[in-house]
């Protein structure tokens, strides 16, 4: 048994440090909502007072945050994480963030003797509470191999991408693929009720043809021929649409840092920038085909 801290036991971070208690780890969480570390204790985790106390106490760490300003200040503030973790203490970052801030702190906690990845997640609220997260993982050979344990506990598809960063790079091209695809199928959609062709009609054909993507054929984003997917419940987020703009904008940054051409990840941000600020921030990203029906 390890003692695990977890920092972020939000939507994703919290049924992920629940499944590491379920697999017999101590897990200290820390959160500021008071609901969070409520749920996390119900359910047998242990309540820590603050980060300094957090990392002292831990083996391996875990963090689920926001945004790259939010780890840097986590890992390399004064009082933070780096300045309390025991050396060889591992950590694991599961935020999604930018490519430069997960470098940067890799740094940072291998001058002081630790060791450190970067290993965001895909799959949603229901693969964080199943287990069945993809985790995409930056790091050293040693660092993978020591995490691996546990990503295996929360995921069920665990790749090295290579050193400090590529999770990150791993995570926010995927995200850009899903990004543009959604808004594709969804255009198809909404092109065919102008011509009269049946929803059904056109999903039966586009999933055994060249049409074919994850975006149709798994999160439809219309009502009907996929009855789990969000459009059938009002376009409830299982990834809100805010989410999706943030994973947008970090591709678009990081194409702009290394000099790449990403035209249509660019359309795809500013057309879910504009969803966004039209009030859909918090429905599921399937629902941009509402905005390109213009119902929205």
């Amino acid at each position: 048994m390890s003692t695990i801290g977890f920092i972020g036991l939000g939507n994703m971070g919290g049924p992920m440090a629940i499944n590491l208690v379920k697999a017999g780890h101590r897990v200290l969480g820390f959160d500021l909502s008071d609901k969070a570390m409520a749920a996390h204790e119900a359910e047998g985790g242990e309540k820590a007072a603050g980060v300094a106390e957090l990392a002292a106490a831990a083996d391996v760490i875990v963090t689920m945050l926001p945004a790259g300003k939010h780890v840097r200040q986590i890992y390399e503030g004064e009082g933070g994480i780096l300045d309390n973790a025991k050396p060889g203490t591992l950590m694991i970052d599961s935020s999604t963030i930018d490519v430069d801030s997960a470098r940067a702190v890799s740094a940072a906690a291998q001058a002081k003797g630790m060791k450190m990845v970067d290993a965001p997640v895909s799959g949603g609220v229901a693969g964080a509470a199943g287990g069945t997260l993809t985790f995409m993982v930056g790091g050293s050979e040693e660092a993978f191999e020591g995490a691996k344990a546990y990503l295996d506990i929360m995921g069920k598809t665990i790749v090295h991408a290579g050193d400090a960063g590529t999770g990150q790079a791993a995570k926010i091209c995927n995200n850009m693929i899903l990004g543009i695809s959604m808004i594709a199928v969804s255009e198809a959609f909404v092109l065919a009720e102008k011509l009269g062709l049946d929803k059904q009609k056109l999903f039966d054909i586009s999933s055994t043809a060249s049409g074919q993507c994850w975006s149709l054929t798994s999160y439809c984003p219309v009502p009907g021929p996929l009855p789990a997917s969000p459009a059938n419940r009002d376009y409830q987020p299982g990834f809100a649409a805010a989410m999706m703009l943030k994973d947008l904008k970090l591709a678009q940054e990081a194409a702009n840092s290394a000099g790449a051409a990403t035209p249509l990840g660019a359309e795809a941000a500013a057309l879910y920038s504009l969803f966004c600020n039209a009030g859909g921030e918090t429905q599921d990203f399937s629902g941009i085909v509402k905005f390109l029906r213009g119902t929205s």
